[in-house]
């Protein structure tokens, strides 16, 4: 492509330094003098014009010479021109292509940096979510050993009140028969006063003897009486005690088993999470995959493009290089 910076006046005085050195001033070394820079074809119209300010040839000379060299310049000018144009296009399409190859590098990188983001997110979440599905774990087995125990000592209690209730049953039989006892003893005495009382006065004294015996055992069966009623209040006391604590076991059982049911309706909702994370986790990761066979396809594409670039490079150098060898042959070619 043609550069900025060149003029008539510079390509005269790198014709003339040249010239001065006694070397040819053609294209190509008018062009490495100008430090390679400016167009042949604008170099190659500087040259020619400055070549028609020189002085006329002979007749002879320029009679024969004078076609020849038209028809050698417009030759050289249309290389030029036609190979300065395929390696603008050429160029430009280079830099199209790369463009184009970059940006979706780019993209594609964007993407993946952010589907790993995306997965040490997801890789996170499911690492807390995993935590707090141990933990609840943890405490749904302590509470499950805290309700095992609880059992225990209920059935433990249950079995005392069970005993409690039999001592219980025990002593009011014991007190049912003592008081059979002593309404038949009453019912006895009763009928014996009676009969001593028709008897003859002389066993009333006999009587009276027996009647304060009887009083007497009568007193010691009292006082066993008022003993088994004060043991059988001590018994109805630690009784309505037991059933009091069971009571209170049952309520905090039932508390348990409230807590219980909610951790794991917590566990069951934690699991769920946990499933819906481990789908989303696959999804994200099957989804990077293809965005990685993508990426490489298009770093395969990047690659065979920059073989044909080079391909095509080799052969435009090959094309200059023929092109200037070319020109040096028809520059070196003597005049006729």
């Amino acid at each position: 492509m043609a550069r900025g910076g060149i003029n008539k006046v510079v390509v005269q005085q790198a014709r003339q330094a040249l010239i001065a050195r006694g070397e040819n001033p053609s294209i190509d070394a008018v062009r490495i003098e100008l430090g390679n820079t400016g167009s042949k074809t604008t170099i190659h119209r500087y040259l020619k014009e400055l070549e028609s300010l020189q002085p006329a040839k002979p007749v002879g000379t320029v009679a024969l010479s004078e076609p020849l060299g038209r028809l050698v310049e417009q030759l050289a000018a249309q290389l030029l021109q036609d190979a300065d144009q395929r390696i603008e296009e050429a160029e430009a399409t280079f830099t199209q292509q790369r463009e184009q190859l970059e940006a979706q590098l780019q993209v594609a990188q964007q993407g993946l940096a952010a589907a790993h983001q995306q997965q040490q997110i997801q890789a996170q979440a499911l690492a807390a979510e995993s935590e707090k599905l141990n933990s609840t774990l943890s405490t749904l087995q302590a509470e499950q050993l805290r309700s095992a125990s609880l059992n225990q000592s209920l059935g433990e209690l249950q079995v005392r009140l069970t005993d409690k209730d039999e001592q219980i049953r025990s002593l009011e039989e014991k007190h049912r028969h003592a008081r059979d006892a002593l309404e038949h003893y009453r019912s006895a005495s009763r009928e014996q006063r009676e009969q001593e009382q028709r008897r003859h006065e002389a066993q009333v004294q006999q009587m009276q003897v027996e009647v304060r015996q009887l009083q007497q055992g009568m007193i010691v069966k009292q006082d066993e009486l008022t003993r088994l009623h004060r043991d059988n209040e001590r018994m109805l006391g630690e009784h309505r005690q037991l059933a009091s604590e069971r009571k209170a076991q049952e309520s905090l059982l039932e508390q348990r088993d409230a807590q219980i049911q909610g951790l794991r309706t917590i566990l069951a909702q934690a699991q769920g999470a946990s499933e819906e994370m481990r789908r989303q986790l696959q999804s994200q990761t099957q989804q990077l995959e293809d965005k990685r066979s993508v990426c490489a396809d298009q770093m395969r594409s990047l690659q065979r493009l920059e073989d044909e670039l080079k391909q095509r490079e080799e052969a435009l150098k090959a094309c200059r290089a023929q092109l200037k060898a070319r020109t040096q042959r028809q520059n070196e070619r003597p005049s006729p």
